[in-house]
């Protein structure tokens, strides 16, 4: 038998979490049977919804998966578990060796794929347009920008921290400000961009999304990816007041999520570890050591502690 570590949730979260919410418990995992496997989490994404873990195949009775092979899976904070094989998408066989298996958790999986999708089906972004995105330098929001500046768009970013600026001058950004020091919100994103923005890459929600209304291009498209300015309330805010600049300049906003186009997957992952093999799509990590520092990394991810993507390693 192997035995496993798991976070289990001790309490529904009440405004932000604490370290008290969380307890740390073993489990004993059977031997497989015939058609299942056992894994190890190597790498472990850290992100507002905590789905996926990259593992390695240690036992298998699945023909379909060999041990030594490698998966993305969810399967919650566990440092093994028990698979059948539903749910699980392998790395592929040819992963480059310079390449670290946790890019599959990041720039080379499920945030990469939601920036491409959110910018090519939603926004459906062309070349020679200006593109904006709020917590740039994340995950997702880093993506974002780099293939904007792929498809030839101008690209204004915003962060939490000099540092996270800095990060996203060197990402090639075009405009970056740090939306914490700036007198006012209005007053930096005019200044980024004089003439109004076409797309619109939301991942914050709350007061960025009412200073961004105005300043939109008729027939400006938003993509809506996440609110994580509104994820730890204990009282809801208020939404921005947009139907007038929805109607008049005829904007399309649409919220998603980026499972509605798996079946690209397989060829959109190929686009983005092309992309990073030649150098046009960077991948920065902010990495965790240790299982049991879960919590800590979940909590300082909500917290904006990291630039990119934000990963544990067991």
């Amino acid at each position: 038998m192997v035995q496993a570590k798991a976070w289990i949730l001790r309490h529904q979260f009440v405004g932000f979490p604490k370290a008290s919410d969380f307890e740390m418990k073993l489990e004993e995992l059977p031997d497989p049977k015939d058609g299942e496997m056992i894994l190890e989490a190597l790498y472990l994404s850290v992100d507002p919804y905590m789905r996926y873990v990259c593992e390695q195949v240690i036992v298998s009775k699945n023909p379909a998966f060999s041990v030594g092979s490698y998966v993305v899976a969810n399967c919650g904070w566990r440092s093994f578990v028990l698979s059948d094989g539903t749910e699980l998408t392998p790395i592929v066989s040819d992963w480059p060796k310079d390449i670290p298996l946790s890019f599959a958790l990041g720039a080379i999986g499920m945030p990469g794929l939601t920036a491409l999708y959110g910018l090519e089906e939603i926004c459906q972004l062309k070349a020679g347009e200006t593109l904006l995105v709020n917590a740039a330098a994340g995950a997702v929001g880093s993506v974002v920008g780099q293939i904007g500046k792929i498809k030839g768009c101008r690209v204004v970013g915003c962060a939490g921290s000099d540092a996270k600026v800095a990060y996203l001058k060197e990402l090639g950004f075009d405009q970056a400000f740090n939306y914490k020091t700036v007198g006012s919100l209005e007053e930096a994103l005019r200044e980024a961009s004089a003439e109004g923005y076409d797309c619109y890459f939301e991942n914050v929600g709350g007061e960025f999304s009412s200073a961004v209304m105005p300043q939109m291009k008729p027939f400006g498209r938003i993509a809506v990816c996440g609110s994580i300015s509104l994820y730890n309330d204990t009282v809801p805010q208020t939404g921005p007041y947009i139907h007038a600049h929805m109607i008049f300049k005829q904007l399309k906003m649409e919220g998603f999520l980026c499972h509605r186009w798996s079946y690209k997957n397989e060829e959109s992952l190929r686009r983005l570890l092309a992309w990073v093999t030649e150098g046009k799509l960077r991948c920065q990590e902010h990495i965790t050591q240790g299982f049991e520092n879960m919590p800590a990394a979940f909590m300082g991810m909500l917290q904006g502690d990291n630039i990119g993507k934000a990963v544990v390693q067991v």
